[in-house]
Parts: structure tokens; sequence; C-alpha cells
């Protein structure tokens, strides 16, 4: 009977909660589902009375003038060489500071590390204007490095690879130490390898982070040649009004990459958030 009754109440939670997800999925997908549809419209469709998702025909043209309106492949060129460059500066110095945080003990190492996540507090318009002053004065302004360098060091990155650190046993180190491993070994060749899904995970926030920012390229970047795909996005809202069919379809193709790179790397992107701690647990 008691057994009966656990079971019944078990699956009432799990009929809500699967519930509850898929309307909230749902409440998600409405604007993707409305972008992709504006963007095959035609323009006198695009606020008709009653509205559709999709008009009368299909405008797929929409795609391609979008496409030549503006410089649009320097645009992408411009986010993917950013969120690549970044997102590799990012891992590379988030793994090498959070082996030092978790492996390596020196004294003050746990006050260090709260003071270095307590910057994750600060808001990011608060360092803006020095950012940009450091930029300016390097000369650094409308070049890649002022784009890359300022965003591609966070306490964040830090971290969520040294919780999965931490998770990973101390008998392989002194296996390797044994055999005469050095710490850039014990680093490269034991830690990076075994914390590849931490390492995946931070790449996918830090990619999609990078590719839809819009503030600090916007402070950075004068030049229409080195905009990013943001930047881009805003110089189809004219003066005399805004295209908006046009807008929406290079929206969408601002989209698909990060779309396409998570559901490829969706179940390493899963366990690198449940085995670093930040699934809930």
């Amino acid at each position: 009977m008691v057994r009966t009754m656990h079971m019944k109440k078990k699956t009432i939670y799990t009929i809500i909660s699967y519930s509850l997800l898929t309307i909230i999925a749902l409440i998600f997908l409405v604007p993707i589902v409305w972008m992709a549809g504006t963007s095959l419209k035609l323009p006198q469709e695009v606020f008709s009375v009653p509205p559709s998702v999709v008009g009368d025909t299909l405008q797929w043209g929409n795609y391609t003038r979008a496409w030549a309106a503006m410089p649009f492949n320097r645009f992408l060129f411009n986010s993917m060489f950013v969120g690549i460059a970044s997102t590799f500066v990012t891992v590379l110095g988030s793994a090498m500071a959070a082996y030092a945080f978790a492996r390596i003990p020196f004294r003050g190492r746990e006050a260090l590390f709260l003071l270095y996540i307590a910057t994750l507090m600060i808001p990011v318009q608060v360092t803006v204007v020095p950012l940009f002053i450091i930029m300016r004065d390097f000369g650094w302004i409308d070049t890649y490095q002022a784009m890359i360098l300022p965003v591609s060091f966070t306490a964040f990155g830090t971290f969520l690879i040294r919780q999965f650190f931490l998770t990973i046993p101390f008998d392989f180190e002194d296996s390797a130490r044994i055999d005469g491993a050095g710490r850039l070994t014990l680093f490269l060749r034991i830690m990076m390898p075994l914390g590849k899904s931490a390492l995946v995970t931070l790449s996918i926030f830090h990619f999609v982070t990078q590719w839809k920012n819009f503030l600090w390229p916007l402070i950075v970047v004068n030049r229409t040649s080195m905009m990013t795909i943001p930047l881009g996005l805003d110089r189809f809202q004219g003066q005399f009004g805004t295209q908006w069919h046009l807008l929406m379809a290079a929206t969408t193709l601002g989209v698909l990459p990060g779309l396409i790179l998570f559901l490829f790397l969706q179940k390493q992107l899963a366990d690198g958030i449940a085995m670093s701690g930040l699934g809930g647990r």
C-alpha cells in the first residue's frame, strides 16, 4: 500500500514536472518561431492583421537580400574569429587557474579564490569605461585584440573547471608522479583530457556569449569592416524605418551557428554541468 502511494506520488510529480518544462520550452520557442516566420514574409505581411506565423508564400529570397544588403560575410568572419579566439584564451587561462586553485596547495589559496570569485558581483558596466581607456591608451581601438582579450578572463570559467577538477581522484596524479611527471605534464596529459566535459561546457557558454555580445564591440569598434554580427544587425534599423523581414532573416542566419554548436555538443554540455556542480546538486 505504501509502495503504491509512493509510486503514485512519483508519477504525479513526473507529470507535473514535464508539463511545466514543456510550457517553459514553448514560451522560449515562440519568439524563435516568430523570427523564422517573419524572415519568410513580404514587407506588407509583417504587421498584418490578424497576425500569422508565415505569409501566403515563403520568401526564401529574403535571406539572399539580407546577406547582400550588408557585408554579412565580413560580419560572420569577425564574429567567428573573435568567438573562437576568445574561447581558446578563456578555456586555457581558466583551466590553468582552476588547476592551481584545485590541485596546488599554497598559503591563502581559499581566501584568494573567494576574492577572485567575488569579482563576479561587479557589474560589467562598472568596468567598461576603465577598459575602454586602457584599450585607447594601447592604441587598440578597432582591433581584434580589443574585442578578444578584455572578455577572455572570467572568474566563472575558473570556478566551473575548478569544481570539475576537484572531483578527479588524486590517484591519477600520484601514479603519474611515480613515473616522473611534472606539473606541466600532469596538467596537459592528466587533468585536461579528464576535464574534457567541463572544458566543452565552458567553450559553449563563452562562445555563445561572445557571439551575441553587443555592448563591448559597440564601444571599441568604429569601422564597418571590424563589426560583428550583432553590430551588423543593428544597421538594418535605418533612419527612415526598419526592414523587419530582412532584419529577421539576418538574425536567423546569426542564430544558426550557436544553435548548431549546441545541437552537436549538447551531451557534453549536460555532462559538464552535472559533474561540475552547476546542475543544482
